[in-house]
């Protein structure tokens, strides 16, 4: 029987406050906890991703559902995804691997899915973050360098990658995106091979960070192509980060597990809430220094 394990992001930042550490840490370590148990009592994979990225979607210290930063208009738009490894499933009840907009809304209608108000996902952070944005981006906008850190900031995205007793392996990556992003904006996210991918074959990973970087070089294909050419997963995720930001400039992170249990966290941002539940242990961290091993209860 294989080792179960489940780890969970909350995002590529450029700092995290020191008042809002603990809370950040408190839901890293709920969200684990909570998809670890579902392996346990013998959960597939996909309901313990989906059971974590939950956790961190209900938590308001985390950029996806209740949380999200906003739009150029002050509103909502989330993006999220989810896959199996077992037979590369994107979607349950339908063939098609993406939906947006109405036809996401009426899909999500149809099975039965409550709407939710876009206005009890803001957060009254997150109007105060929008209306600073558009101001450091109306007088900063003349230099490169100071255009850069704007795109490179605030980058939470959420994600939990896992492994089941059966040894099969899936994503979830979910994100309210960038702030004072043009409405219709989609970034990674959702994308198959750039928000995360799943293959029993090869492993599961979930990725943050800027999205248009992670686009242009298909961060989470890319990562597993290196472990498919035989890299560690560390030395995996050490090689596509290096890329993207050599090639593109861009900043994020990665979790990756694969079908024998193992697991690596890595980023290049400045931090990344992460934690990692595994043989009745947990993980977790938030910046390179900062890592803490105890036991799960």
């Amino acid at each position: 029987m294989n080792s179960a394990v489940i780890v969970v992001h909350g995002g590529g930042a450029s700092c995290i406050s020191k008042d809002r550490k603990e809370r950040v840490r408190q839901g890293i370590v709920k969200a684990a906890t909570v998809g670890y148990n579902i392996l346990k009592e013998g959960g597939s994979a996909v309901d313990a991703v989906e059971g974590a990225v939950v956790v961190l979607e209900d938590d308001a210290e985390f950029n996806a559902g209740h949380g999200s930063v906003l739009n150029e208009n002050g509103e909502v738009e989330m993006d999220a995804s989810i896959m199996n490894g077992k037979d590369l499933l994107v979607m349950e009840k339908t063939h098609h691997c993406f939906l947006t907009d109405q036809g996401a809304a009426k899909f999500a209608a149809d099975n039965g899915i409550p709407a939710i108000p876009g206005e009890q996902l803001v957060t009254e952070r997150n109007k105060k973050r929008l209306e600073k944005e558009k101001h450091e981006k109306l007088t900063l906008i003349s230099s490169l360098s100071l255009f850069l850190s704007l795109l490179t900031r605030s980058l939470g995205t959420v994600g939990a990658v896992a492994v089941d007793c059966r040894g099969n392996v899936a994503y979830a990556t979910s994100t309210g995106g960038i702030v004072n992003k043009m409405p219709g904006r989609v970034g990674d996210t959702p994308c198959i091979g750039s928000g995360g991918y799943a293959d029993n074959d090869i492993g599961a990973i979930s990725t943050t960070g800027h999205g248009e970087s992670i686009l242009k070089v298909n961060l989470a294909r890319l990562t597993l192509f290196h472990v498919e050419q035989g890299k560690t997963l560390e030395e995996a995720a050490e090689a596509s980060l290096g890329y993207m930001k050599s090639k593109v400039k861009g900043v994020g992170g990665v979790i990756v597990v694969n079908k024998a249990g193992d697991w690596a966290v890595k980023w290049t941002s400045a931090s990344m809430p992460w934690a990692a539940a595994k043989d009745g242990k947990l993980h977790s961290g938030i910046d390179l220094s900062d890592t803490s091993v105890t036991d799960l209860p």
